[in-house]
């Protein structure tokens, strides 16, 4: 069942601009990890593409057939047109893969899963877009196996205009098993340096950073059985 739209994910519009900044390098490190090197007769999909950065970034790095993103946040999708450029990208309004009417080669998604109430219609739905034998690569950092999720669950929950979910890794690895995916994960460690700001109120520590980025963030990799 589809869910209504909303103007944009976060309730304030300076931190949604700021995503786009603050996710560049774990979106560089998902294509490292994720995307084949040549993607030039592939079709993408970016399931919760917000302003669409992700896309515009893997083209730039590996430039595909064609792409599209989908998003329920109208004007995110709406700064997402604009921003694309000669790039061969369409960003469209909805939660449902199925609804676009194509299938795809290689589907990406960025903490989207956490805020999904129905992992397994989640699988269903990715499953029915991706052609058999198609991969789609999920980071996840926001789940109930992270030392971290009690605190930022309360945080996310004051900024966000969803509502958001507690699942397991368990949970999502059972949902894309039992829907025909072959299930693979491995940790994000990012291999970056992350800017710490004193005082955060997502990372108190420096070790809360360290471990989330090197164990509690993870990439699952979802191929479609064929």
């Amino acid at each position: 069942m589809a869910r209504d739209t909303i103007p944009i994910w976060n309730r304030n519009q300076a931190d949604e601009d700021a995503m786009g900044a603050a996710h560049a390098p774990i979106w560089r490190r998902m294509i490292d990890l994720g995307a084949p090197s040549d993607l030039r007769q592939s079709t993408v999909l970016d399931y919760g593409c917000n302003q669409g950065g992700f896309l515009r970034l893997l083209y730039d790095r590996h430039p595909f057939r064609s792409a599209v993103g989908i998003d329920i946040a109208r004007e995110s999708v709406a700064r997402a047109e604009l921003l694309k450029g000669h790039r061969p990208i369409e960003y469209k309004v909805g939660d449902q893969a199925t609804a676009l009417g194509q299938t795809f080669d290689l589907a990406f998604s960025h903490e989207v899963i956490y805020l999904l109430p129905d992992p397994a219609a989640h699988a269903r739905d990715i499953k029915a877009a991706l052609r058999p034998g198609g991969a789609y690569v999920a980071a996840m950092g926001c789940h109930t196996d992270s030392s971290l999720w009690p605190r930022w669950r309360a945080l996310i929950a004051e900024s966000s205009s969803i509502p958001i979910y507690d699942h397991s890794l368990e949970d999502v690895s059972k949902a894309f098993t039992e829907t025909g995916f072959s299930v693979s994960v491995r940790p994000l460690a990012l291999d970056a340096f992350m800017p710490f700001t004193t005082g955060s109120a997502y990372f108190p520590k420096v070790m809360d950073q360290l471990r989330y980025y090197t164990s509690d963030k993870v990439l699952f990799r979802f191929v479609r059985v064929p």
